[in-house]
């Protein structure tokens, strides 16, 4: 393994360790030691790569985001855009435990950016991201003649705010919502506007 390649590794692992930290405890009660024992490096290698916790936080988040949209990309060009919209939309619940990690990351980013300005820009992109994300879905399946036309824009919006509300009453373990409560009322909003099956598709 070359140099480069033991740095992007390490870095991997200080990462995927930072995510499992805050998630379990929180990014207010976190040390870069920490991090640094979970990932098992020290803690100057850990201090090379971050310089401190709030870059390691923001790196944290951008990693967990890129991640899911990695996993979420495989047959995207064979599958209907039906099918690939319905990937997103249960990526962005809490539906497995690593989802729910995910779900504990944005929560703190949503504690911080209400009174952190960075962290307000980094929560605000993310969106930016996300709505995009949903977005080219849309307009894949709108292009394709899958979906009737729409504004791609306003029900990207609709979509991420029912997951965003759904999302919150699941990790709260709300009995009147369940996943597959969840993923039936936000297929039929977008079989609505869409024009499509209202059951939501096999995966």
């Amino acid at each position: 393994m070359s140099s480069a390649e033991r740095t992007r590794a390490s870095r991997e692992r200080i990462l995927s360790a930072a995510c499992e930290v805050i998630a379990e405890v929180g990014f207010e009660k976190i040390r870069m030691r920490m991090v640094a024992e979970h990932a098992g490096v020290s803690t100057a290698l850990l201090h090379y790569h971050f310089e401190n916790r709030e870059k390691l936080f923001t790196e944290a988040m951008t990693h967990s985001f890129a991640h899911t949209s990695t996993e979420l990309e495989r047959d995207a060009d064979t599958v209907p855009a039906a099918v690939i919209l319905a990937r997103i939309l249960h990526s962005l619940l809490p539906t497995d435990p690593v989802l729910r990690q995910d779900w504990r990351l944005w929560q703190e980013l949503w504690v911080r950016a209400l009174r952190d300005e960075t962290t307000q820009r980094l929560a605000v992109d993310l969106y930016d991201q996300l709505h995009d994300w949903v977005g080219q879905a849309l307009r894949r399946g709108v292009d394709s003649g899958e979906f009737a036309d729409c504004d791609v824009d306003a029900t990207s919006t609709t979509l991420l705010a029912l997951c965003d509300g759904f999302g919150i009453r699941l990790m709260l373990g709300d009995p009147r919502v369940t996943v597959a409560s969840a993923q039936t009322a936000l297929w039929a909003t977008a079989a609505r506007e869409l024009k499509i099956a209202p059951q939501f598709p096999q995966l």
